[in-house]
């Protein structure tokens, strides 16, 4: 089985790009599943289950994403291999831009879109930095001027990436992208993999459910600005 990493930011519409391309596979018989995280709720398994995918979802609650993400995803690849999948997607919460969820030897996309602002490619993180295609969509909205600068600060992040534009609405570039995915090296286990990043440190009293502010308040792995 295959397995794809899909991260991006909120609302830049990994969901939409990732049905195009499944439909595009499902067309040509490949058998697909999807694991989808996300923090406190999500409508999304309704949508792959439409497009008839088998899909399963996790909420992270009250944790951080990613760091829900790596204590679930040994589990997730075992249930695509019981499933049969030919390939296996899971797509993360995309919460904030330092998100880290891609894993060496198994294909990384970053969903990423047109209308976040040119300089957005430079505040994104190792999701951005370290995929291996880079998804811009909603390309439709802007001027192919605004696409091109847009395209050239992406790659000034990421010189190595594919870049492929997709319309979420349309499904143009969706079958490219399929073709992208169908390349993806298999992925037997996760036994002893390295994620390509560290993960967002946090230890805090926050962390553990502390809501009073103050410096009296705060230990562990706490974080100061330098006003001086």
């Amino acid at each position: 089985m295959k397995l794809i990493t899909i991260a991006g930011p909120p609302s830049s519409g990994k969901t939409a790009v990732t049905i195009k391309a499944i439909a595009a596979l499902q067309r040509e018989g490949v058998h697909v599943g999807v694991v989808k995280f996300d923090s406190l709720s999500t409508q999304d398994q309704t949508v792959y289950e439409k497009q008839g995918v088998a899909v399963m979802s996790g909420l992270s609650g009250n944790l951080c994403p990613d760091h829900f993400f790596v204590s679930n995803v040994s589990d997730c690849l075992s249930w695509g291999a019981e499933k049969g999948f030919d390939l296996l997607v899971i797509e993360s919460a995309g919460l904030c831009n330092r998100c880290a969820p891609h894993i060496q030897g198994v294909l990384a996309v970053c969903v990423i879109d047109n209308l976040s602002g040119v300089d957005t490619p430079k505040k994104i993180g190792p999701m951005l930095k370290m995929s291996d295609v880079v998804v811009i969509t909603k390309g439709d909205i802007v001027s192919q001027a605004e696409r091109e600068v847009f395209s050239y600060r992406v790659r000034q992040v990421n010189a190595n990436a594919t870049i492929i534009n997709v319309n979420g609405l349309t499904g143009q570039g969706g079958h490219e992208l399929g073709k992208l995915l169908l390349n993806a090296p298999e992925t037997p286990d996760l036994e002893g993999r390295l994620l390509r990043f560290s993960m967002p440190a946090a230890l805090c009293s926050y962390c553990l459910g502390q809501r009073k502010i103050g410096s009296d308040f705060q230990m562990g792995n706490v974080k100061k600005m330098d006003f001086k």
